[in-house]
C-alpha cells in the first residue's frame, strides 16, 4: 500500500516540525506501507476528462497513491485544499476530505455547526471592532476566553479575567489589524487548567487522555508543557466525540472536551491532531491504528 502525507505549503510552514509525521513515517514500513511526504506545491493540479490514473509530482508523472493523510489542520491553505480535493476526484482515499477539513478549520464555524446539531458548546461571540464590553458582559460574562478563529497547540488563546484586561488586548489587536478575526468565549471555570482529548477514527473513539496545565497555567496542551494522564473512555464520552467528528464529516479527529459539573462541553475539534501525548497516556499505537483504518478504507474502494 502506497500513500502520501500531505503537509502544509512552504509559505505557511517553511520547516517540517511534526511529531505525528515523524511517527507515521518511522512506523510505515513495519505496517506494510510505503509512505512519501509531499507538499501541495509539488503537485500539478491538471483537470482532465476522463480523469488520469497518474499525477504530476515535481514536474513528472507518477502513479496515483492509494491514499493520502492530510496533515494541514487549521492552517490549511487554498492550495492544500485544492490538492486534497483534486486527489479525491481522482479516486484517491483521503483521511479527511477537503470539505471536512474546510468545515472544521474555523473555530467560530465549529461552534455554529455544533450548536446547530444540539451539542454542548460554550457561549461564543465574534469580536467586532470596536467591541462593546457591555455586550460581552451580558452575552459571555467574565472571565472570558479570547481566541483567534484559526490556530492549534494552544496558540492564539488567552484568558481575560476582567473587562479591563480584555479591553487592553482588543485595543492592541484593533491597532494592528481592524479586520482581525477573533472570538470571545465563555470560560468554563470547572475545567481550569485541564481538559480531555479524544481521538476518533471512523465511528470509534480509539484513545483519550486528560491534559493538565503546567503549574497554575490556563492552557492544558501537551505541546505547551502540560501533563498527560490516562483517561478511560466512557460510553457518553465516546458518543459525544464521535458525534462531534460526524458533524464535520471527519474520519479522523481530535476532539477536545472541557470538564463541567454536568458532564462535558466541547472546546474544539482538530482535523490533524497530534498524538504524541495520546500514545504516552493511553499506550495505544495510534500510528498503527491509523494505517489499519486506512487499509480498510482503501480495500472498500477497491472492491
Amino acid at each position: 500500500m502506497q500513500g502520501w502525507i500531505l503537509y502544509r505549503d512552504k509559505i505557511t510552514a517553511p520547516e517540517i516540525s511534526s511529531n505525528a509525521i515523524d511517527r507515521l513515517m518511522e512506523s510505515a514500513e513495519a505496517n506494510g506501507v510505503s509512505l512519501t511526504l509531499v507538499r501541495p506545491e509539488q503537485i500539478d493540479l491538471v483537470v482532465n476528462v476522463p480523469p488520469s490514473k497518474q499525477i504530476g509530482l515535481d514536474g513528472r508523472l507518477v502513479p496515483l497513491p492509494d491514499f493520502i493523510i492530510p496533515r494541514t489542520g487549521a492552517a490549511t491553505s487554498y492550495l492544500a485544499l485544492s490538492a486534497i480535493r483534486h486527489l479525491e476526484h481522482l479516486g484517491v482515499y483521503c483521511l479527511n476530505s477537503a470539505n471536512a477539513i474546510a468545515a472544521s478549520r474555523d473555530k467560530l464555524a465549529q461552534m455554529q455547526l455544533l450548536a446547530q446539531a444540539g451539542l454542548p458548546v460554550p457561549r461564543t461571540m465574534l469580536a467586532q471592532f470596536p467591541v462593546d464590553l457591555t455586550v460581552v458582559q451580558h452575552s459571555i460574562g467574565f472571565p472570558t476566553v479570547i481566541k483567534a478563529v484559526s490556530g492549534s497547540k494552544g496558540s492564539g488563546v488567552h484568558l481575560c479575567r476582567t473587562p479591563g484586561e480584555l479591553e487592553d488586548i482588543l485595543m492592541l489587536l484593533e491597532s494592528v489589524n481592524k479586520q482581525a478575526a477573533v472570538i470571545l468565549q465563555e470560560f468554563i471555570e470547572y475545567s481550569l487548567g485541564r481538559d480531555v482529548r479524544v481521538l476518533t477514527l471512523g465511528n470509534q473513539a480509539i484513545a483519550a487522555m486528560e491534559r493538565r496545565a503546567a503549574g497554575s497555567g490556563f492552557k492544558a496542551n501537551y505541546s505547551r508543557g502540560g501533563e498527560v494522564l490516562p483517561f478511560d473512555i466512557t460510553p457518553d464520552v465516546a458518543k459525544l466525540a464521535v458525534a462531534v467528528a460526524g458533524v464535520f464529516g471527519l474520519e479522523m479527529a481530535g476532539v477536545d472536551l472541557l470538564f463541567d459539573k454536568a458532564g462535558f462541553i466541547i472546546c474544539e475539534v482538530n482535523s490533524a491532531p497530534g498524538f504524541q501525548g495520546l500514545e504516552k497516556a493511553s499506550g495505544t499505537d495510534i500510528a498503527k491504528a491509523i494505517f489499519d483504518f486506512v487499509r480498510h478504507k482503501v480495500s472498500e474502494i477497491e472492491q
